[in-house]
């Protein structure tokens, strides 16, 4: 069965952007060497993401502009956007909109997944979303070494310490990453 997965980079102190939506402090740390994003992806069948994470990727990447791109970042995967306005879609991308509850549309993106996992890509709210549906089964989080003064937060909801374990930490980079398993109910 899939697994729901968020998956994300953070500032130090808990921010995944800043007061501008932007990601500048991100792309100022030196990436690791990129393999274990790609062992990552391989697992992947589905890329679930808000509509600010969508819109700030179609821009950052000229991909209304360049859809051929798309498939180096999204592959032939289909990808759900929640949100409640009407979106541009780069051409040949499997982009799939949904609105309402994550509960209501769990089941179709599970099926989407088939026998891989879901990536929830961003934002923190909508991971948030994903977690209050008890539908959430993983968080990664890779901690870079900055901190902003504010901005969009990692996981904008208490989450008690009964509901995460950690599972491991490891050195990528300059990154600390940290993968915790979710205990549902």
């Amino acid at each position: 069965m899939a697994r729901v997965i968020y998956n994300t980079a953070s500032t130090l102190n808990g921010f995944i952007a800043d007061d501008n939506n932007s990601l500048d402090w991100l792309f100022e740390v030196e990436s690791p060497d990129g393999g274990e994003l790609e062992s990552f992806l391989q697992g992947i069948g589905v890329f679930v993401e808000g509509s600010t994470t969508y819109e700030w990727v179609l821009r950052q990447e000229r991909l209304l502009e360049e859809p051929h791109r798309w498939a180096g970042f999204y592959g032939d995967r289909p990808t759900y956007v929640f949100t409640s306005r009407d979106l541009p879609v780069p051409e040949g991308a499997d982009v799939r909109f949904v609105a309402g509850p994550v509960q209501d549309a769990l089941p179709a993106i599970i099926d989407a997944a088939g026998e891989r996992d879901v990536w929830v890509v961003g934002g923190g709210d909508l991971a948030g979303q994903f977690l209050d549906a008890g539908a959430l089964d993983e968080i990664q989080v890779s901690i870079a070494p900055a901190a902003v003064t504010g901005g969009a937060p990692l996981l904008p909801r208490v989450v008690g310490a009964r509901t995460l374990s950690l599972r491991s930490v490891e050195q990528r980079g300059q990154f600390a990453h940290l993968s915790y398993d979710v205990h549902r109910g």
